[in-house]
């Protein structure tokens, strides 16, 4: 769907696009203080004599040559139906005349971006990146205030991808001061951008507040818009997952499920049923959860939307990992890295490794899944990162059970902002990325701030295969270093089961009392996830 729609206050809103660029909600086309009259007189003065015309042949006959004189003098302000006929001989529209903007422009820029948007979906977002840009400039250079949000907003999605989040929230905040004196709904889907871009950099808590606010804004103010509020509970299931409040996760999903027969967006309905199948991981439904994917799935082949789609991959390995079809498993999970790699989205794409690296090791394929896992380390200066789409896959990776929730491919975070200055454990930085992988996802790397949660993950999982060959030093060295990320971020039950190994590791080292404070510090995680952080829930739409 064309972005410029995901703008407008209502969804079956038509409103001119003077209209919507006149913030104090008068119309754009109005001409209204001494600068406005002026400009309106410098246009009918330059369209009159590339027109040949005098000022005599403009006026008549409803009005004098003195009275366009004047008018081009900017000391008339023109009522309206001077301008209509002004706007008849110059051969122009009356939205022309009064504000310097050709409908045929607007209807240009549209389809530019309708362009950039299928590039987007099906090729490399540094492509798609270059034709926002273009929109992006003619839209400022002619004025239009629409179009240039909408350029912006797909930048931030481009950026998102590529895995730049500092340019992405840059670009999200761009939209937000653009359209600052619009309604709220018009605001949402930059303030959902940012809150994702916020996730992915691990800033759990502050993603759940960006998104709690809006909701309550815009229920306190009764302004129930169906879309924007489906996609505020979509986006926060993820960041509530990573935390642990899975009770909010679930209500936000059930207020989606009731929200989605008002949206016409299959974009946006296909995000949800990612979303909603994550809660259903959970709760161990993942009978349930496979078939809300497999609808997500045939949304996106519909709509050629190739990210999404490989997010929807992602998710059904983890399913299927999840029941133990593990073979089923890393075929999803690699057709998930192929496609992302293709598109060069290389933050997704290691993070799709974390997960596949898991299954490889409980497949008894160790040496593959190191070889995998230490190059995503590799270009960290440090061992901590940002959290990724949705939660790192633990579960059953050493042998026990953990409740840690499946990724959404959504959306990823960053809890805490902070820098992790731990240093990666000796060894991480020697293995060459194993053949047939993404060589950019290698170059961007696993960082402090870029996919915290999945580096986390990546240091639990080399803890383990450590830990099985004897080696307790590196496995130690390893579990800390995974500590160290996920107590940013908060992820509550990935550090809850982080917390069992680590004290299972020292315990068997005769280290009792730091085995007691390692599990003491994993059940304060585990003893009300996502309570101590969060606040109030966000006020509910009326259903």
């Amino acid at each position: 769907m064309n972005l410029s729609r995901r703008l407008s206050y209502r969804r079956g809103e038509e409103d001119t696009v003077a209209d919507r660029s006149a913030g104090d909600g008068r119309k754009a086309g109005a001409v209204t203080g001494a600068e406005s009259t002026a400009e309106i007189g410098r246009r009918v003065l330059k369209l009159r004599t590339e027109r040949g015309f005098t000022q005599r042949m403009l006026a008549e006959p409803a009005y004098t040559a003195a009275y366009v004189s004047t008018l081009e003098a900017g000391k008339v302000r023109p009522s309206e139906a001077a301008l209509r006929h002004l706007a008849e001989r110059l051969g122009v529209s009356y939205e022309e005349l009064t504000t310097g903007r050709s409908p045929h422009d607007a209807t240009r820029l549209r389809a530019a971006l309708t362009d950039a948007r299928r590039a987007l979906a099906t090729g490399a977002a540094e492509d798609a990146a270059g034709l926002f840009e273009e929109v992006r400039d003619e839209a400022e250079r002619l004025g239009f205030a629409e179009e240039r949000a909408s350029a912006l907003l797909g930048l931030g999605d481009c950026a998102l991808e590529t895995g730049d989040l500092t340019v992405a929230r840059d670009h999200f905040e761009a939209v937000e001061r653009l359209l600052s004196g619009d309604p709220l709904p018009r605001r949402v889907p930059a303030i959902r951008g940012r809150a994702v871009a916020h996730l992915l950099a691990g800033e759990l808590r502050y993603s759940c507040y960006l998104l709690e606010s809006a909701i309550d804004e815009l229920n306190a103010s009764g302004l129930h818009d169906p879309y924007a509020l489906l996609l505020l509970y979509t986006a926060a299931i993820a960041p509530y997952m990573d935390m642990g409040a899975h009770a909010r996760a679930v209500r936000a999903a059930e207020l989606a499920l009731a929200l989605a027969p008002s949206v016409d967006d299959p974009g946006l309905i296909a995000r949800m049923h990612r979303g909603v199948a994550r809660t259903l991981i959970a709760e161990g439904r993942t009978a349930e959860a496979d078939a809300s994917l497999a609808k997500a799935q045939e949304l996106y082949e519909q709509l050629r939307i190739h990210t999404d789609l490989a997010h929807c991959h992602w998710m059904r390995g983890y399913v299927h990992a999840q029941d133990g079809n593990l073979e089923r498993a890393e075929r999803e999970l690699r057709t998930a890295r192929d496609m992302l790699a293709s598109k060069r989205a290389a933050l997704f794409t290691v993070q799709v490794e974390v997960e596949l690296a898991d299954v490889l090791r409980r497949r008894g394929r160790t040496a593959e899944a190191e070889a995998l896992l230490l190059p995503l380390l590799a270009h960290s200066p440090a061992a901590g990162t940002a959290p990724a789409p949705g939660g790192t896959d633990t579960t059953d990776a050493s042998g026990g059970t953990n409740t840690t929730p499946a990724p959404s491919g959504t959306n990823t975070a960053d809890a805490s902002g902070g820098t992790n200055t731990t240093a990666a454990p000796s060894g991480t930085h020697t293995t060459p990325a194993p053949g047939g992988t993404n060589t950019a996802a290698y170059e961007a790397g696993l960082t402090a701030d870029r996919g915290a949660v999945h580096a986390g993950g990546a240091h639990r999982l080399l803890g383990l295969i450590a830990d099985e060959r004897g080696d307790a030093e590196a496995a130690e060295e390893h579990y800390c270093a995974a500590l160290s990320l996920l107590e940013r971020t908060g992820a509550a039950g990935d550090l809850a089961d982080l917390c069992r190994l680590l004290g299972d590791l020292l315990r068997r080292e005769g280290r009792l009392e730091a085995a007691m404070d390692a599990y003491r510090t994993g059940l304060g995680h585990r003893a009300a996830p996502g309570t101590t952080t969060l606040g109030p829930a966000p006020a509910e739409p009326p259903m």
